[in-house]
């Protein structure tokens, strides 16, 4: 009955969100305007706690994050505009993150042998070379011009269903021993290998689930948004993740949803001064780095017990309790 009633609590926080969006369209009050700012939000959710994996939890700087969304993107768009049907879709949004995990894998083997801000150049370099790629690949992508019209089948019930589904196999990947494993490598990676961990192994696994993932946020953002170009993969799009991971706190999965909506309220906000949106993203970065240095969430979930992300107060060690409160 325990097991049943731990799915339940974890079950519930999803359906309510379910719930209450799904009500307020059939009413009329979220139009095409906010479901669209309602989908940037759920893509950037994915692609934020992706990335999460790799930074906050495996503790790897990786800056290339916009590349692994690009072959998401253009895989399911290409497969979709050859398949303008519902299976079409379904077998381009996983065969863009398999494409993307396969990438994951060729760049973590050679890049995640270096630390620090080696990796971060590295991993840079790398999504500017699947950009450069896109860019020249004219008779797949179509080059500078990018691809329209592609076939639009997100809606509500296919994004809640993919982004509820990342955030539960990452959650539960990083309660395993595969993700505690990666933990202890961020923790300290010598001490990791001295009790027979293999660091690398860790590494590249978290990095290539990222990259997975980051495929499904890009085929969804291409099914939705219908126009791609490569420009919208560049740098920028990489430092847009990573804003969205080091507010909500390195290491915490509910910190990642407060961020990526906190961020795109204040894009809409912004919108009739998009210019300053960077300004404003770097104004929050300097106010928590000196009012909140670990994010705004920290490692910590918000209310474990409520989003079924961890014991009940009362079966909780007395060191677990001080965390949850």
């Amino acid at each position: 009955m325990s097991a049943v009633k731990n799915i339940a609590l974890r079950l519930i926080p999803f359906l309510a969100a379910y719930l209450i969006v799904l009500a307020l369209l059939n009413l009329g009050i979220i139009d095409d305007y906010y479901f669209a700012t309602l989908v940037t939000i759920c893509i950037n959710i994915i692609l934020a706690a992706s990335l999460n994996l790799v930074v906050g939890f495996t503790g790897q700087l990786s800056l290339g994050h916009a590349g692994f969304m690009a072959i998401g993107a253009y895989t399911c768009a290409i497969i979709t505009m050859r398949m303008p049907t519902l299976l079409g879709f379904v077998i381009g949004v996983f065969a863009g993150a398999a494409l993307a995990a396969v990438a994951g894998v060729l760049v973590g083997l050679p890049t995640l042998r270096l630390r620090g801000d080696y990796l971060a150049i590295a991993t840079l370099g790398m999504a500017e070379i699947i950009r450069v790629a896109v860019l020249n690949m004219d008779d797949v992508t179509n080059g500078a011009a990018g691809l329209s019209g592609i076939p639009r089948f997100v809606d509500w019930n296919s994004l809640f269903l993919f982004t509820a589904l990342t955030l539960a196999l990452l959650w539960n990947y990083i309660r395993s021993s595969q993700g505690r494993r990666a933990i202890a490598v961020r923790e300290d990676e010598i001490a990791a290998e001295a009790i027979g961990i293999n660091t690398t192994r860790a590494k590249v696994q978290a990095f290539t689930i990222g990259a997975f993932f980051a495929g499904v946020g890009g085929a969804l953002y291409a099914s939705y948004f219908y126009v791609l170009k490569p420009e919208q993969f560049g740098f920028l799009k990489s430092i847009d993740i990573l804003v969205i991971v080091v507010l909500g706190g390195l290491g915490s999965m509910t910190g990642t949803i407060i961020a990526a909506a906190l961020l795109a309220i204040v894009s809409v906000m912004l919108a009739d001064i998009a210019s300053a949106r960077m300004i404003v993203y770097a104004l929050l970065l300097i106010l928590t780095m000196i009012f909140r240095p670990g994010g705004l969430m920290g490692s910590r979930e918000l209310s474990l017990k409520v989003f079924g992300l961890g014991k009940k107060k009362d079966d909780a060690k007395p060191a677990e309790k001080e965390v949850a409160q």
